[in-house]
């Protein structure tokens, strides 16, 4: 490994940033996570592993401008849930920010294929913010990872699972390639061990493609409970966000593109993980409580 580094990682008590950070820490770097929550039971999991967990908030650039000092590196996301036009607005705040900051790395978690005009309002939103990042004259990394495996066992995924079905807007025999949080995290360190080899490059990154059929096989065997694939049609998942029905009808009509082969093999040093060897590292004992029939 290099010299330890000092990291500013937002989204750290989330899904993909906590996975950064705990990534980071795993390989002797020094995390300084930011959260609006310093209270919270995520804080709190990250402040027990070494993590220094600072106050912040991401509309509050005097705030993130203090979170940043001293820092080597910044890993940055964001999120659509205010909107499209909120989370670009916020993004280019932010990396503006930490140009004025002088960050020597800027790592922005962005999503797969969003450089190649989807339509589909959340990448749109990212790669809007990747190509105001390219203008800033400051070195940076873009990281984007395909649609995650740990979006099975999210909130709005456990009922239907705990009921046995897999719920989405795909035919059962539609490939998806997909990633889990954990390969995010270890590839977000890989990049910034890396450092000057990757400034200025865009990385899609997925460890594995799979149909929904074949996830719901692997997840049956895994937990030794019969679980099944549902397909649901777009028009529905439409109805409640025109954003995520977009998005399924772009991955049935198009999908990712990442060349996993040769990907893998120019990251050894991520532990890459196929669809059946996450739900093998997986706790599913909340399956064994699911509603009776």
């Amino acid at each position: 490994m290099n010299t330890p580094l000092t990291f500013l990682v937002s989204g750290a008590t989330g899904n993909q940033g906590g996975a950064v950070a705990r990534a980071l820490i795993a390989r002797g770097h020094k995390v300084r996570a930011i959260t609006r929550n310093t209270a919270s039971p995520a804080a709190k999991h990250l402040e027990a592993l070494g993590a220094e967990v600072v106050q912040a908030d991401m509309d509050n650039a005097q705030s993130i401008r203090q979170a940043l000092k001293g820092v080597d590196t910044f890993y940055l996301m964001g999120s659509p849930i205010d909107g499209v036009e909120a989370e670009t607005a916020q993004g280019i705040a932010l990396t503006n920010t930490a140009k004025e900051a002088g960050v020597g790395h800027l790592v922005y978690g962005s999503v797969a294929n969003a450089d190649l005009k989807t339509g589909v309002p959340h990448f749109d939103s990212k790669f809007k913010i990747e190509q105001h990042i390219k203008t800033l004259g400051i070195p940076y990394t873009i990281s984007a990872p395909v649609f995650f495996m740990d979006n099975m066992t999210a909130p709005w995924s456990i009922d239907a699972l705990k009921d046995g079905k897999i719920v989405q807007a795909m035919p059962k025999d539609r490939m998806l390639q997909q990633i889990s949080v954990k390969n995010i995290g270890e590839f977000v360190t890989s990049l910034v061990e890396r450092r000057e080899s990757v400034f200025g490059k865009r990385y899609d990154i997925a460890g594995d493609e799979v149909t929904g059929e074949s996830i719901a096989k692997i997840v049956t065997e895994q937990t030794k409970h019969p679980i099944s694939y549902e397909s649901i049609p777009v028009s529905y998942v439409l109805e409640q966000s025109e954003d995520m029905g977009l998005m399924f009808k772009w991955f049935d009509e198009v999908g990712y593109s990442v060349d996993i082969e040769s990907l893998h093999q120019e990251f050894t040093d991520v532990d890459w993980q196929d669809i059946a060897q996450w739900a093998q590292s997986h706790d599913w004992g909340f399956l064994d409580s699911r509603k009776s029939a």
